[in-house]
């Protein structure tokens, strides 16, 4: 009597956890235990190199950027799946993009001028060194000190041409990412910078430079960020990655910046560049030319 009742229970409860009596009697067979013994041991394996990745060159890393540091650095291939399984099951915590807060510029005074949106949100022309993106972002570092990063990026390939980091706001900042692109020799002569309407990218002196290198000049249409969102995902991205928070110094933050560039431009794989670093993408685009 007392069994039957124990087996009418156990079919409650199977029913209320909506598991079959099988299965559940199945769960403590020898063999099962073992089963699962082996499973534990394998996951264990997964995770230790899934952290490999997770902490190469010591940036943080979603399940995307693990399959694609395993496979391009290690010559692992895990499917997404088991990724964010074994990521789910260790709380191996990837970061989450925050969002942007609204930044405002100086308005642009009578003598500077907007010119047109030449790119109209067509990113990918097929062609390296042609569409140039550019834009400045603020970090805060130190408790409550502010710098500065301003950025060009080759929209074909997503790797960044040229930075500049300064602890001020000056029209400096723009002019010297510009004149760092110079040393790039691969743009092609109808080249665009593309970048919104903020007051240095409205500047004279920045204008007057970007003729002076023989490029031409396009703006996204105002308050539209979708028209330069490449290179807003940059900036998300860079913030998620870096550790900006925790330098003390301009200088300590220079490093970091610097470090991350690198890291960046040559060994972040991008889900659409065929899992390859910019410039490794960069290098293929060009050989198949």
């Amino acid at each position: 009597m007392k069994k039957y009742k124990l087996k009418r229970l156990v079919s409650y409860l199977c029913d209320v956890m909506g598991v079959s009596r099988s299965g559940y009697y199945n769960y403590f067979l020898e063999k099962s235990a073992q089963k699962r013994v082996a499973q534990e041991q394998a996951d264990e394996g997964v995770k230790e190199i899934i952290l490999k990745a997770y902490h190469f060159r010591g940036r943080k890393k979603g399940a995307r950027q693990i399959k694609m540091t395993l496979e391009n650095q290690y010559g692992i291939t895990y499917n997404l799946k088991r990724i964010r399984r074994i990521m789910k099951k260790y709380q191996i915590i990837c970061p989450i993009r925050k969002a942007n807060p609204a930044r405002r510029m100086a308005k642009a005074t009578k003598e500077h001028r907007t010119c047109p949106n030449e790119l109209q949100r067509n990113f990918k022309q097929g062609v390296v060194g042609k569409v140039l993106l550019t834009d400045i972002t603020y970090l805060t570092y130190g408790g409550s000190k502010r710098a500065y990063l301003s950025t060009i990026k080759d929209a074909e390939t997503n790797e960044i041409l040229a930075y500049e980091v300064s602890s001020s706001l000056s029209i400096d900042i723009a002019l010297n990412t510009l004149h760092q692109l110079k040393k790039h020799h691969h743009l092609t002569e109808d080249a665009f910078i593309h970048s919104d309407q903020g007051f240095h990218y409205t500047n004279p002196q920045f204008q007057k430079l970007v003729k002076k290198m023989g490029l031409r000049q396009s703006m996204s249409r105002r308050g539209n960020c979708w028209d330069n969102a490449p290179q807003e995902s940059f900036f998300g991205h860079f913030k998620d990655e870096t550790n900006i928070e925790e330098c003390e110094t301009l200088e300590e933050v220079k490093r970091e910046i610097k470090s991350y560039m690198m890291y960046y431009n040559h060994y972040r794989g991008q889900w659409h560049l065929k899992k390859l670093p910019p410039a490794k993408y960069r290098q293929q685009l060009q050989q198949v030319v």
